[in-house]
């Protein structure tokens, strides 16, 4: 298939596309389709025989964000409503990672994060200076005393279905079954 340019109003963005791009990223991407616009040519959307985007729906409200009157597109015109589904999910499933030594090694850290990928900071460029008002040792004893904590009850697996149906009962009268179960104990201190 061969991407063919046509009007932008003649797309229709998907009601049913469930990925998003917000704030920064997508102004990210509108900067990256001013700059590049001929990366859509090579990339180009996706749409059905409806011209409904199948591929692509970020983009193409970026292309509207950066002003363009023309996008190239594919028509997939050949999808059952089930392979349009499918194709929606997976155009847009990340199945790699970053080979983050290539990236360090090879490429320009101010190009890639305008490029839109979230880089490292080099150890020098964080500012660790508010920890210096921060009791770490303080800190660390609140969040101990602030968690909870559990203790785990062993018992024969027969009795499984009676305890559990007590302790729903219980949980769902309001009793504080943690003070419940304490109490118990304190009664068998030596």
């Amino acid at each position: 298939m061969k991407p063919n340019k046509i009007k932008i109003h003649k797309i229709k963005s998907n009601p049913d596309n469930p990925r998003l791009i917000k704030d920064i990223k997508f102004k990210k991407l509108v900067k990256s389709i001013k700059e590049f616009p001929e990366m859509l040519k090579l990339r180009p959307i996706v749409v059905d025989e409806k011209n409904i985007i199948l591929g692509g729906n970020m983009r193409y409200k970026a292309c509207i964000e950066a002003g363009l009157k023309e996008i190239y597109v594919i028509q997939a015109d050949d999808l059952t409503e089930k392979q349009k589904k499918e194709f929606i999910i997976k155009d847009n499933v990340g199945f790699g990672e970053w080979d983050w030594d290539i990236l360090a090694n090879g490429w320009d850290t101010k190009e890639l994060k305008d490029w839109g990928i979230d880089v490292w900071q080099p150890e020098d460029a964080i500012d660790y200076s508010v920890l210096d008002e921060i009791d770490l040792e303080d800190e660390i004893e609140t969040m101990y005393d602030q968690t909870k904590k559990s203790i785990i009850l062993e018992y024969p697996a027969k009795d499984f279905e009676p305890i559990k149906k007590l302790y729903d009962d219980l949980k769902n009268q309001g009793v504080n079954l943690s003070d419940l179960f304490y109490k118990a104990m304190k009664k068998y201190e030596s």
